[in-house]
C-alpha cells in the first residue's frame, strides 16, 4: 500500500532520508509581515525529528514567523527526474546565545570540516546574535516523478 501524501511516515523513505542528509539548499516559504508570500533558500540541519536553521537577530523573517508561524519547505534536486521532499508545519522561533549547534552542523555538512569551522569562527568573532528556527513537520510529501507525481497523477 502506498503511503499518502501528508503522512509523517514519508520521512522514513529513502528519498526523504537522502534529501535531509544532503547538501541541497532548502527553500522556506512563509507569509511576511505585510501579508505577501516570501521564499528564501537556507542551509539546514535535520535532527531526526526537527528541521532547524539559524538566522541572525534583526532579520525581518523573525517577526513574521513569530506572528504567522505556518511554513512550507521544499528540498529538491534538479533531476531528471527531480526528487522533492515537502514539509509543512509551524515554525518555532527561539532567541539564542552564541552560535546554535545546528547552524554549526549545517556549515560543516555544506562546506566540509575545515571551511565550516572557519565560517563558524567568523560568525563567533562578529558577535552577531542568532535565532533558532525549528520545524517539527505535521505534513510530509514526496515526489520522484517515477512512482509519485504531483496532483491527480499521484
Amino acid at each position: 500500500m502506498t503511503v499518502k501524501q501528508g503522512d509523517l511516515r514519508l520521512l522514513e523513505t529513502e528519498l526523504a532520508r537522502r534529501l535531509l542528509a544532503s547538501a541541497e539548499l532548502a527553500r522556506v516559504a512563509y507569509v511576511a509581515k505585510d501579508g505577501t508570500p516570501r521564499v528564501f533558500p537556507v542551509m539546514f540541519h535535520w535532527t531526526g525529528t526537527e528541521f532547524v536553521f539559524g538566522t541572525f537577530a534583526g532579520s525581518a523573517k523573525i517577526a513574521a514567523l513569530r506572528s504567522r508561524p505556518a511554513v512550507a519547505i521544499t528540498i529538491d534536486t534538479p533531476g531528471p527526474p527531480p526528487e522533492v521532499l515537502l514539509l509543512r508545519g509551524n515554525a518555532e522561533v527561539t532567541d539564542a546565545e552564541g552560535i546554535i549547534p545546528e547552524y554549526a552542523s549545517a556549515h560543516h555538512r555544506y562546506y566540509g570540516p575545515e571551511q565550516g569551522a572557519r565560517n563558524i569562527a567568523d560568525v563567533e568573532r562578529s558577535g552577531r546574535r542568532m535565532v533558532r528556527i525549528g520545524l517539527t513537520p505535521d505534513w510530509v510529501g514526496t515526489l520522484d516523478f517515477v512512482t509519485r507525481f504531483p496532483g491527480a497523477l499521484s
